[in-house]
């Protein structure tokens, strides 16, 4: 009988242990994509959110229709697009704005603003 563990069975360990770790490797690679998407989503809603509130803020209200533009907020650019639709009767003024930073993700916010 021998002390210590043979060829074969070192090499079966070794391939057990090889699976696990491409196993935690495949998690944590779709960890960081998950947090990178929630990062770029968390920055569109605030970027959206700002535009909005800037807007409804301002005491000129905008122009009913269409508008777009570009936006650089913590570094990145957005492209962002504003829709101005007045109600005459209530006098209100509502803005919608979406903010762009990739094809197909977009995020959106809503406003209210007083015409006067």
């Amino acid at each position: 009988m021998s002390n210590g563990f043979s060829l074969l069975e070192v090499m079966v360990a070794l391939a057990v242990f090889a699976v696990a770790a491409l196993a935690l490797l495949r998690l944590e690679a779709a960890s960081l994509a998950g947090s990178a998407a929630l990062d770029r989503r968390l920055l569109r809603d605030v970027t959206a959110g700002n535009l909005a509130t800037q807007w409804r803020t301002d005491p000129v209200v905008p122009t009913a229709g269409v508008a777009g533009g570009i936006t650089i907020n913590a570094g990145r650019r957005f492209a962002w697009q504003r829709s101005v639709r007045r109600d005459g009767a209530l006098l209100v003024a509502h803005i919608t704005v979406r903010a762009l930073d990739a094809p197909g993700e977009a995020s959106v916010a809503r406003a209210v603003q007083f015409a006067r």
